[in-house]
């Protein structure tokens, strides 16, 4: 039932957000010009996808991270964090706020590349640097939400988040799946950066 239910909530999504599209896009090219949408490596299912999103930083902010180095909040795992991004651009930080730059991740998820729901998509580089117990997670099929994400991901140690994953990996079940949307529904509209 999975991959059924998948398309049919990335169709709702990217229907709901087709609408603000135009202008979201020209937000973007007024305020820094440049393309509309980033293609991000992400690990999912055992190999590298580009995992689309509308653009919320400057050109070029992936190779300024290492001059960054020494702002990362993140110092529990191989997780890159900083909480006042100097790459975000001003319609980066609105699309953030609101989650907005996300819903192009629903393509992805028509392509088969993700899932509604699965561990978080992270970084090939970071999880090169798991613990061995944790390398596992490079086998499952990420999602646009997960466990780890309702459960406050970016407030969690690292640790805490892949046993998350983990966890979603050994018990996924569509009730699990639809507790997990519930939950991502709720804080999207009551607290959206809490997700």
């Amino acid at each position: 039932m999975k991959r059924p239910f998948d398309i049919a909530g990335a169709l709702f999504c990217l229907l709901c957000i087709a609408p603000f599209t135009p202008f979201i896009a020209l937000a973007i090219i007024i305020e820094s010009g440049g393309p509309v949408f980033v293609k991000l490596p992400r690990v999912s299912k055992g190999s590298i996808v580009k995992v689309h999103k509308f653009r919320s930083m400057v050109q070029g902010a992936h190779e300024m991270k290492p001059s960054l180095a020494h702002l990362n909040e993140r110092n529990d795992g191989p997780l890159f964090k900083i909480k006042n991004d100097p790459r975000l651009t001003k319609v980066g930080k609105f699309l953030r706020k609101f989650r907005l730059d996300e819903f192009p991740q629903f393509w992805n998820v028509l392509k088969g590349d993700l899932s509604l729901v699965g561990p978080r998509p992270h970084e090939p580089e970071e999880m090169l640097a798991y613990p061995p117990e944790f390398r596992r997670i490079y086998l499952a099929k990420t999602g646009v939400t997960g466990l780890s994400q309702v459960m406050g991901a970016s407030k969690l140690p690292f640790k805490k988040e892949i046993e998350y994953d983990l966890f979603y990996m050994d018990n996924q079940s569509t009730l699990l799946d639809l507790k997990v949307l519930g939950k991502t529904f709720w804080v999207f509209f009551t607290d959206p950066t809490g997700v």
